[in-house]
């Protein structure tokens, strides 16, 4: 780009505003958030939106800057949160090419708390199911979150069953249960591969059948 001085009636040089207004909107300002302690010199961020910087390998999909640090915003999610997450994190802004602009907020850093997960599987209580007719059953985890990694379900059952659709968050089985399967045990169990946390809820299936000694009708 070029640019040429001109001089206006007032006698101020154009060039300098010129150049003025470019620094203000055409460099980049880029946001990074830190582990308390570290050096944002030599450490690596947990997130950043500056591509030369260094980011920890154990942060990196999980950690994320959703918002522009351009436009004041500096949002961070954390998906697929684990304990070694817990702690405290101070966020540093910085401008490219400007040694004045780099500020690290210290002294106002996020807290992070993570907790144990004490959540068990949702299934749909299916209520009386009748011998012989295939009823569909599904296991949910509404409060799991949708952005991590998708969990893994498994079924354990001595009823005849076979898998159905499934969600992100939910799993289906069609069961085609028998008399003696009534008051046998149902289990759905879910994985958080991510997380390395497995959780599970089992239920006793209710049968009922219309059963006849003898020839019906005498």
């Amino acid at each position: 780009m070029q640019t040429q001085s001109q001089v206006n009636p007032s006698g101020q040089d154009l060039m300098l505003l010129l150049i003025f207004r470019g620094l203000t909107t055409s460099i980049p300002t880029y946001g990074s958030w830190f582990p308390e302690g570290a050096n944002a010199f030599h450490n690596a961020a947990v997130v950043t939106s500056n591509q030369t910087r260094k980011v920890q390998v154990e942060t990196q999909g999980r950690f994320h800057l959703l918002g522009d640090p351009q436009a004041n915003n500096c949002s961070l999610d954390i998906r697929d949160a684990r304990r070694t997450d817990d702690g405290l994190y101070f966020f540093r802004v910085e401008r490219e090419r400007s040694q004045a602009f780099k500020y690290s907020y210290t002294q106002n850093m996020l807290s992070v708390r993570v907790m144990a997960l004490n959540h068990t599987p949702h299934i749909l209580n299916p209520g009386p199911l009748e011998s012989g007719l295939p009823r569909n059953l599904t296991c949910s985890v509404p409060w799991a979150c949708e952005r991590g990694t998708p969990p893994i379900f498994s079924w354990t059952s001595t009823a005849q069953s076979s898998l159905g659709p499934r969600t992100h968050l939910s799993s289906v089985l069609t069961l085609t249960p028998r008399p003696q399967d009534h008051g046998t045990n149902l289990t759905c169990q879910v994985y958080f591969p991510a997380a390395g946390v497995t959780v599970e809820t089992t239920i006793q299936l209710n049968v009922t059948c219309e059963c006849w000694v003898g020839t019906p009708g005498h």
